[in-house]
């Protein structure tokens, strides 16, 4: 599932060789450069301090997927499907544990209300599907039916369905599956093909306690990585140099994570610009980003300034403040998801930030786990009650066309009794990790 990460994260990508600071720019690069020399670019004393944040981290176990992939096949039951496909990305991943990029050539994992599930692959790939298929809970048993470049492999999925007495058989797609799959699938005689959604939302939209402590560590972790690259903020970087220290600061830490920049009247852009920008002393800064830990996601934005805040933007962050306070005390059980949404949008609307969209143009928060935006969403229109175990991103934001934007991002969990923020609110611009 495409996320604002992914479009966020570009240009940290595409900024691989950027300066980590403005003095070091020519060092860092020259070390690149040189045929002789391949010394690291040097780091800010607040990243080189940063160390591997790997402790307590334990990845999710095969007898957990097993739980899963049979939670499926009761949802498939209650639902009347008889089996689940599923195609390269996070919910395969999620079930399975087999990670696949998406092609033109199909490859799927069946899975059945009986029997055991198949793969159906190109015939190419057969070797390397069934390495990750045995790793995981498919284990020894899951069947591989191959195809060659020539064939048809939807005769596969008719014969595998067949021989597991479902001749005549709907068949749940999960929400990323590619039209052509579905369709082609849809065309095979005895299948009907409907939404996988019941399915992978009924298993993922509510954590475990494992899944909820490795989304706690990863925003721990993104934190920290912001705090480092906020103490090596110096006036003269570009967004990119900032986002580059942010990467830096990740990579200390044992972990790939990123951040989109954005500088002064950019910030009002809530998914920013391209457009290069400058950090001046009174610049603000508004970052957005995270990284994954074991597959699962933070999703942070810390708004703050280089020196000294106006007293306009000083204003502007308390109502921001109170906007995530007020949707954090409105998460409970038993609650709508546009409950929460529409707390925060009054907080901003009745402080002069109206009406409606105007200037707080987004949902309150989407939900999160192994995606960074997933189900379900904090929006008006969503009357889904909130139940303990489920995490959302909570983050107003106040965007003024041609000053600035404020966000505040923490993630979120619904407990028994309540909601928990997995971090520490930021207290103020000049202060954004309080102290």
């Amino acid at each position: 599932m495409a996320t604002r990460r992914d479009f966020l994260g570009a240009t940290t990508a595409l900024v691989a060789g950027a300066v980590v600071s403005v003095p070091a720019a020519v060092e860092a690069r020259e070390a690149v450069e040189s045929p002789v020399s391949m010394q690291p670019p040097v780091l800010p004393p607040a990243i080189r301090a940063l160390r591997p944040m790997k402790n307590g981290v334990v990845p999710i176990s095969v007898a957990e997927r097993q739980g899963r992939l049979e939670k499926a096949r009761q949802l498939l039951r209650d639902n009347g499907a008889a089996a689940l496909m599923l195609t390269g990305g996070t919910s395969m991943e999620y079930f399975t544990g087999i990670r696949w990029g998406l092609s033109e050539r199909l490859l799927a994992a069946i899975i059945p209300v009986r029997g055991a599930a198949f793969l159906i692959t190109p015939k190419f790939e057969e070797e390397r599907a069934m390495e990750q298929a045995r790793l995981g809970p498919l284990g020894r048993e899951a069947e591989v039916l191959a195809w060659e470049e020539h064939e048809n492999p939807y005769e596969l999925l008719r014969k595998g369905l067949a021989s597991r007495g479902l001749s005549t058989a709907t068949i749940a797609a999960e929400e990323t599956v590619r039209f052509m799959f579905a369709d082609g699938a849809a065309h095979v005689p005895g299948v009907t093909v409907v939404s996988g959604t019941p399915i992978t939302a009924g298993c993922r939209t509510v954590k475990d306690a494992h899944e909820l402590a490795l989304m706690r560590h990863a925003s721990a972790v993104t934190l920290a990585a912001y705090e480092a690259a906020y103490k090596s903020l110096k006036e003269g970087m570009t967004q990119d140099d900032f986002a580059q220290l942010v990467q830096l600061a990740h990579q200390q830490l044992g972990y790939s994570g990123s951040a989109g920049v954005q500088v002064g009247k950019y910030s009002a852009l809530p998914h920013g610009s391209a457009t290069p920008q400058v950090v001046r002393e009174g610049s603000i800064l508004l970052i957005d980003g995270g990284c994954k830990v074991e597959g699962y996601s933070s999703d942070i934005s810390r708004t703050f300034v280089l020196g000294k805040a106006t007293q306009r933007m000083k204003d502007v962050f308390e109502i921001e403040h109170r906007a995530q306070s007020a949707a954090l005390a409105a998460a409970k059980p038993g609650v709508p998801c546009e409950a929460v949404d529409a707390a925060a949008r009054k907080v901003i609307v009745d402080a002069g930030f109206g009406p409606d969209y105007k200037f707080f143009s987004h949902r309150v928060g989407h939900g999160m786990g192994m995606d960074g935006h997933e189900w379900p969403y904090l929006v008006r229109g969503n009357t889904l009650p909130l139940r303990p175990g489920m995490v959302f991103s909570d983050e107003p934001g106040i965007y003024i066309p041609g000053e600035f934007g404020i966000r505040l991002e923490d993630d979120m969990v619904i407990t028994e009794n309540g909601a928990e923020l997995f971090t520490p609110q930021s207290p103020s611009l000049e202060q954004p990790f309080g102290r």
